[in-house]
């Protein structure tokens, strides 16, 4: 039995048609990946099928009792809430605890203290604790819009790898192809091309692909087909063949059902994609940027050390790193945004950046598309010639009305194009990219891939779309994952070969940690004979205290992840006291360390 099943869903805006006559189905085992272009009703059709939003015409059904999780594409939460509160307040399971703790283990959020605010994670974290949210429901069916947003690579290899795992149907918008082919077994691609808008495409990506360029392959040969047709009968009825009455109507009729057809097939058939091309300020120099010996600390840590690069035209470079390595800092110092702790970064004397900030700072969503790109007058300068400001704007297919709305009423994939026209005006020599992928199409994204590699210039790009970065990038720079003692920034031929590299690195560091499990308890049991001397002696065995808890913690956060452990809800919640309460006893040591540092130097 499906557990959700919509017959002839309809749905139009003011504006156009959506989509029309839907008929689908989801069952149980179903991992369904919802694709298309920007504007074609994703957003509207999953807001149906949650039965959040209404459709014109058409029946949608749930089967009784469904429980069903909605992970949205920005987690709202309350102001107040906490990492524990966060998962139970609003449920009243009488389990609630011990499946909060779970998920919590589960998902890998056990490192922080269950009181910390929501407010205070990065939002790749506050989306790992909106899913756990979501699973405490136990659903049996899960939507997920776009939840590789805002998250570092590293995040979305354990996303792909949970939901491989998972017990539960669900429905993923997204637009990160490998993430596709790795987690889904069906496809829906909603486009108003489709002869019926949505198609549905058994088994992985690529299988899609094939099936989808097969499609349009058979409508490209129909409506040629038909044009032969209409055209034979256009030339009859000119003729003014002699013929019975209502045989000469008929064909007159036909010809004319014909015509509206081929208009359709021709509508359809027609391929709109976004103009993006970008230009150099002048010839190059063949070396842009040469960093020696650069290095970045905040306090006592050391994000990066000792990268050399010298950047020359051409170059594609891609930076890989869990979020905070340091992957922003370091273009902020390319940028002159930021100092550098050590070393230096020359450049050409000439040299221009173009700069896409991932948050698309730049763009003024209170005012319109239109004088986003221009202030005053009707013509912009792009690439040494003068165009109507509105012509441009449509290379981003932003077309009549839709130039005089303000930014912020724009999709996200809206605004990244906006963002690339604005970045279009200026020469430059490099292009400098944090996430341009964020919400845009497949189609917009191959543009946008030609356009890079056909650019004079060097690239550097920041992105989480692994399929994009692969086909832009010549080599990769990855950042040393969190808790590694090398702080070297080293260098990859391809995405391959970086996740081979990290996934050995995450489990050396993993039996790293379980390696020192006497020796922590050893160090620890010496830091508690050396408390009760004097405060001059318990300053100098303070830091190998600290490292010692520290060292008791990271294998604490090991063990809770493990499958046995999980499974054990008493271990579980065992471990998770232990391990808030070492959390704790660190901070203090840390405010102890810094009271005896103080009255040392009086």
């Amino acid at each position: 039995m499906s557990l959700v099943s919509g017959h002839l869903i309809t749905y139009s805006t003011n504006e156009k048609t959506l989509f029309r006559d839907l008929t689908f189905a989801i069952s149980p085992g179903d991992r369904i990946g919802l694709v298309g272009p920007n504007g074609a009703g994703k957003s509207t059709l999953v807001k149906i099928i949650l039965q959040k939003l209404k459709s014109e015409t058409g029946t949608l059904a749930h089967q009784r009792g469904l429980r069903v999780g909605f992970l949205e594409q920005t987690p709202e939460f309350n102001p107040e809430d906490t990492l524990l509160s966060a998962l139970t307040s609003e449920n009243d399971d009488p389990d609630v605890w011990t499946k909060a703790y779970e998920w919590i283990a589960k998902l890998n959020l056990s490192q922080f203290p269950e009181s910390t605010l929501i407010k205070d994670f990065s939002g790749g974290w506050r989306k790992r604790v909106a899913l756990a949210r979501e699973l405490m429901k136990s659903p049996d069916f899960l939507v997920l819009d776009e939840p590789t947003n805002h998250l570092d690579v590293q995040s979305i290899m354990w996303l792909e790898d949970f939901l491989s795992h998972s017990n539960f149907a669900f429905l993923v918008v997204t637009h990160d192809r490998l993430f596709l082919q790795r987690v889904v077994n069906k496809i829906w691609d909603l486009d108003p091309k489709n002869p019926n808008f949505l198609f549905s495409s058994e088994g992985d990506y690529a299988n899609y692909v094939l099936n989808k360029k097969a499609l349009l392959d058979s409508l490209q040969r129909q409506e040629q087909v038909l044009k032969n047709t209409l055209r034979r009968e256009t030339e009859w009825l000119r003729r003014g063949a002699i013929a019975r009455q209502t045989k000469q109507k008929a064909r007159i009729n036909q010809a004319e059902t014909l015509k509206d057809t081929v208009e359709d097939l021709s509508q359809r058939n027609r391929n709109q994609s976004v103009g993006i091309s970008f230009a150099e300020s002048e010839k190059n120099a063949k070396k842009l940027i040469d960093v020696q010996d650069l290095s970045k600390s905040f306090d006592e840590r050391v994000l990066f050390e000792n990268l050399n690069l010298i950047v020359k035209s051409k170059d594609r470079i891609a930076l890989m790193g869990e979020n905070g390595s340091g992957k922003s800092t370091l273009l902020r110092i390319l940028l002159d945004q930021d100092s550098p702790s050590t070393g230096t970064v020359m450049k050409f004397e000439k040299l221009e950046f173009s700069y896409f900030e991932q948050g698309r700072d730049t763009l003024q969503p209170e005012l319109s598309v239109l004088k986003n790109i221009v202030g005053e007058g009707d013509y912009v300068k792009f690439q040494g010639s003068y165009v109507h400001v509105n012509s441009y704007l449509e290379r981003f297919l932003f077309f009549g009305n839709k130039v005089n709305l303000p930014v912020k009423q724009l999709s996200g994939g809206e605004q990244a194009r906006l963002r690339i026209a604005q970045m279009m005006l200026k020469d430059s020599q490099i292009l400098i990219l944090d996430e341009p992928t964020n919400d845009l199409d497949v189609e917009t994204l191959t543009v946008l891939q030609d356009a890079l590699e056909s650019f004079p210039g060097a690239v550097i790009l920041v992105t989480h779309d692994r399929y994009f970065m692969d086909q832009v990038a010549q080599k990769i720079l990855a950042f040393p994952p969190t808790g590694s003692p090398k702080k070297e920034i080293l260098t990859f031929a391809d995405f391959e070969q970086w996740e081979t590299w990290y996934l050995q690195e995450k489990e050396w560091l993993q039996s790293s940690a379980s390696r020192a499990t006497s020796g922590s308890e050893s160090a620890n049991a010496k830091g508690k004979t050396k408390l009760s001397f004097k405060e001059k002696f318990e300053l100098e065995k303070m830091e190998e205290t600290i490292l010692g808890l520290e060292k008791e913690l990271a294998v604490l956060q090991i063990e809770i992840s493990r499958i046995e452990v999980i499974s054990n809800s008493s271990k579980l919640i065992e471990l998770s006291e232990k391990i808030q309460k070492l959390q704790i006893e660190i901070e203090k040591k840390y405010d102890r360390w810094a009271i005896l540092n103080e009255k040392s130097k009086a």
